[in-house]
């Protein structure tokens, strides 16, 4: 018979001689329930204890941005989050912003027209934070894009090419809600949606794809 909760956490406790907790929260859709030490970072629960490994540690001081993971939809950085704190509460990562059938996010989609990462290491943090601001303000404008990614660290850029994943991750967004035809390459109707938001997205070296 499997061992229950409450027994894995006093076998766990004494075992170890450290007060663990059972924590039960939503991680991409899916009702999860982990037993861990107290203390144990929410970064490292999503990684080593439920190996969703897309979510990347860097800095681990909450400056480089690089875990950030959204948190009932708000962005946090998951190396400042005590895992106990996510019971009943709702996370997701980067790998849960992918649909169903496979679909790419509309963040995840500008990312690769746009060659907006390099190495890769900071682009998870980049992405739930540029998705959860384009909730936020579906029409930004440069300026806003370039604040909106201000507070992640990317060290193989200039920020370009990610600044130009937002507004194309903006462009995408609209084209799946039909307001702007997914393969249409006009400009007086791309200046009709939002002459603020449109401008150059194309990356730095090359040409933004579109469908």
């Amino acid at each position: 018979m499997p061992k229950s909760i409450d027994d894995q956490v006093a076998e766990l406790q004494a075992d170890t001689g450290e007060h663990h907790v059972a924590v039960t929260f939503t991680l991409n859709g899916v009702t999860e329930t982990v037993v861990l030490p107290s203390r144990t970072l929410a970064s490292d629960a999503i990684r080593h204890h439920l190996r969703r490994t897309g979510t990347h540690v860097g800095c681990e001081h909450g400056v480089c941005g690089a875990c950030t993971v959204l948190l009932d939809g708000n962005p946090v950085r998951s190396c400042l989050v005590l895992a106990a704190s996510l019971e009943g509460h709702s996370v997701t990562t980067v790998e849960g912003l992918v649909e169903p059938d496979g679909t790419l996010h509309p963040v995840q989609q500008a990312f690769k027209d746009c060659h907006g990462l390099q190495c890769g290491f900071c682009t998870p943090g980049f992405v739930t934070t540029i998705a959860a601001f384009l909730e936020d303000n579906p029409n930004p404008t440069h300026d806003e894009a370039t604040d909106a990614i201000a507070g992640n660290l990317c060290r193989c850029t200039g920020y370009q090419n990610i600044r130009a994943s937002v507004l194309r991750a903006a462009e995408i967004t609209r084209e799946r809600a039909g307001q702007f035809p997914l393969g249409v390459d006009d400009e007086a109707t791309r200046d009709a949606l939002d002459r603020q938001v449109r401008g150059s997205t194309q990356p730095v070296g090359g040409r933004a794809g579109r469908s």
